[in-house]
């Protein structure tokens, strides 16, 4: 993988990282405001998947030791 598309992909990682952060917040605010539990869920839903994507990102960062 070339220095560029490490980058890339650390840069993308901060980035959902910070995505995450701020899904949390909100979700944790409309929690306090006692939003819709169905809007809520969503919100978790798309918090999960970011998660998940930060996972893969991860993933393709730290390679593999084979030990």
């Amino acid at each position: 993988m070339s220095d560029q598309e490490q980058a890339d992909i650390r840069l993308e990682f901060s980035r959902l990282k910070q995505e995450h952060a701020d899904f949390d917040a909100a979700i944790n605010a409309m929690i306090a405001m006692a939003c819709d539990p169905l809007q809520i869920q969503r919100m978790k839903k798309k918090k999960l998947f970011l998660k998940d994507r930060l996972m893969a990102l991860e993933d393709k960062i730290i390679p593999d030791i084979i030990a």
